[in-house]
């Protein structure tokens, strides 16, 4: 991913690290209801983001066990939004968050969400395994927030130390018309029909 930024150090890569998907569901609350169909859906061995934030602890994590279970039915690999000792706990491959929160704990993915040259330097010094980078463009979950677009996107990319997920309003057609490898969505994909067409060109 080009020069890195802000002191790095060697990454400490784990074995799920050197083999990361290219394509993510992220989950939400919005499109529980489709979230099983489109898991099902996914190219085998794609990743899935556990979120839903709102759900009272005991729910979340009753949706979560039934939510990973079909994706580890379709081999997908499945992180958890928390932190790493919580991912262990859940028996998930690792902890997606903030850089600061995914700092120790036992060893594991960790995926970085980064929006910002400040939080890219914080990953880069957790030594995060990879970031998704946002929003790449305008996104239903945030109307009218604003976004990196492609330029910017690619320069905060290229001072990354580990592999760049992109995220937000991101879908098949962007990340094949960009030449983005590995991104993820919400709504992308949860309503778009994966298989009919090729990821990438």
């Amino acid at each position: 991913m080009g020069r890195c930024y802000s002191d790095c150090v060697p990454i400490r890569y784990p074995p799920l690290a050197m083999n990361l998907p290219d394509l993510w569901l992220i989950s939400d609350e919005r499109i529980d209801a489709q979230l099983p169909h489109a898991l099902a859906r996914l190219p085998r061995g794609s990743g899935f983001i556990f979120r839903h934030y709102r759900l009272p602890p005991a729910r979340r994590r009753a949706r979560f066990e039934q939510l990973a279970r079909i994706a580890r039915k379709h081999g997908h690999l499945v992180v958890l939004s928390g932190t790493p000792r919580e991912a262990r706990r859940w028996r998930a491959a690792g902890a997606y968050g903030a850089p600061q929160r995914l700092a120790g704990g036992p060893t594991g993915l960790r995926l970085a969400t980064v929006h910002s040259l400040r939080e890219l330097a914080q990953a880069n010094r957790t030594r995060a395994d990879a970031v998704l980078l946002s929003p790449v463009f305008p996104t239903r979950s945030h109307p009218g927030a604003p976004h990196l677009g492609l330029v910017r996107f690619r320069l905060m990319a290229a001072r990354s130390c580990m592999p760049v997920i992109a995220l937000g309003g991101m879908n098949a057609y962007r990340a094949r018309s960009a030449r983005i490898r590995k991104w993820a969505a919400i709504q992308g994909l949860a309503k778009s029909p994966t298989k009919s067409f090729p990821i990438h060109s």
